[in-house]
């Protein structure tokens, strides 16, 4: 049986690990010993569930974390062998990985670029949007893995770097549409409609979106005292809105709709907000609304 290392239990990687648990042996770690316990399948360090495994599934949050994973105090490049597969879920930027792939290639090692789309219930259920940069050695090698996360599997280029860019493509979007419908609540509101009524109604007409409709609901638990459930911290989205930042410059093209959604979460994590669910950023748009309830 195919042994997986999921490297990263957070909200999007213990879903993985437990719905892949499913099919192949899997292993798991992360560094907070209460994200480790949650699955059956924990160790105790990232080299001792990597050692030996045919394909290493790595979600965690920035390029510096995978950098230090790979080889600093953990070291898990090490503990692979030749043809091993290290599988990159995470959202990371296209240059960094491409420099990464090019150090593990010259250790015999695959980076299998796949960023994933679909948050901690698609996870869970092996339905995700999965876009994947490969070459073809490691697109085989991490195939039955890769078809057992993915409801929609795009290989979208050859090389590690490829399924960045086109999940940069995707950020863009689902930042600019949680900000966007943050602006519509708030405008709903501040025009005296029921905020829930609105988002009934605009869920039923062409402006709905995935975004409105899974973060919308959030959007209006937002200024209960204990806010949103945290699905999607609003840190992930300064990163990635940065991210596509870095991009677009780089490919000489304007993205003025983007760089205002990226200022909206930056006022969030300004504001304190940066570990709360990306939905409390209807709280940046319209402060006053916590500022009427706190006084009523």
């Amino acid at each position: 049986m195919t042994t997986v290392a999921v490297l990263g239990l957070g909200a999007m990687g213990l879903p993985m690990a437990r719905h892949l648990s499913g099919s192949f042996a899997v292993r798991g770690f992360d560094p907070l010993p209460e994200r480790a316990a949650m699955f059956d399948g924990g160790r105790t360090s990232a080299r001792e569930a990597a050692e030996g495994a045919d394909v290493v599934l790595v979600a965690v949050r920035t390029a510096d974390q995978l950098r230090e994973l790979l080889w600093g105090e953990a070291g898990i490049a090490g503990a692979l062998t030749p043809g091993g597969v290290v599988l990159l879920t995470s959202t990371v930027g296209i240059q960094a990985v491409r420099d990464i792939a090019g150090r593990l290639d010259e250790a015999g090692l695959h980076l299998v670029d796949a960023p994933v789309s679909g948050g901690p219930t698609r996870a869970g259920d092996g339905s995700l949007l999965v876009t994947v940069g490969a070459t073809d050695e490691g697109y085989a090698a991490a195939g039955a893995v890769l078809e057992a996360m993915a409801g929609t599997l795009v290989r979208v280029g050859d090389k590690p770097g490829d399924g960045q860019a086109m999940k940069t493509v995707n950020q863009l979007l689902c930042g600019v549409h949680i900000a966007a419908g943050a602006e519509a609540l708030a405008l709903a509101d501040a025009l005296g409609l029921d905020p829930a009524v609105a988002l009934e109604t605009l869920g039923a007409g062409a402006a709905q979106s995935f975004m409105l409709g899974d973060r919308g609901p959030r959007m209006l638990q937002a200024y209960d005292e204990d806010g949103a459930e945290v699905r999607s911290r609003l840190d992930i989205f300064v990163k990635d809105m940065g991210i596509v930042g870095d991009a677009a410059r780089g490919a000489k093209l304007a993205t003025p709709i983007a760089a205002a959604a990226e200022q909206l979460y930056l006022l969030g994590q300004a504001a304190g907000l940066e570990a709360s669910d990306d939905s409390s950023v209807i709280t940046v748009v319209a402060p006053s609304r916590r500022q009427k309830e706190a006084q009523a």
